[in-house]
């Protein structure tokens, strides 16, 4: 149970920490005339995220669900992810949101991960949604979240594809 708690307080305060990162991207980029695309549908991404680490620990207390016994390759997996996602953050520096913002005027990045991958974050989301419960063979919320999270992202990336297509183009 305490390598659980530990779990779950580093994920919580990373998630935190991120959001702090984006309000302070976000505060730059609204000054810098930013325009937002779907206000309301963050807010269904944001009640996800919430319910997702609920469920998480609810399975695993209420259920008593273990460590996976493959929790080493796991967590290699969930690192990977990790690694991805700090590498996409650091790759967007001020532009990197939680929210889509998009000022008018910038060009898109294509550095970093972005330079292969068009949407590196999602992609460590998608993982870490799948594997994080999966560690403590939390199966539902897996499932359960996995699935939620793909139909979030579907919609997500249709209208930040759409943002985004209003960017200069690097040359």
């Amino acid at each position: 149970m305490k390598i659980f708690l530990l779990f779950l307080i580093l994920i919580v305060l990373q998630r935190l920490g991120e959001l702090m990162l984006a309000k302070r991207n976000e505060k730059a980029l609204r000054s810098e005339g930013a325009v937002e695309y779907d206000a309301r549908g963050y807010r269904v991404i944001v009640l996800m995220h919430t319910a997702f680490l609920v469920s998480f620990a609810a399975e695993y207390f209420l259920l008593g669900r273990p460590l996976s016994p493959y929790w080493l390759p796991l967590v290699c997996v969930f690192v990977a992810a990790q690694l991805l996602r700090y590498w996409a953050i650091r790759s967007l520096g001020k532009f990197w949101n939680t929210r889509i913002l998009i000022v008018p005027g910038e060009k898109l990045v294509t550095k970093g991960p972005y330079r292969h991958l068009r949407h590196p974050n999602y992609i460590s989301v998608v993982i870490e949604i799948a594997v994080i419960p999966l560690i403590f063979s939390c199966y539902i919320t897996a499932a359960v979240f996995t699935v939620l999270n793909l139909l979030a992202l579907r919609r997500r990336i249709r209208i930040e594809e759409r943002a985004l297509s209003s960017l200069e183009k690097p040359l």
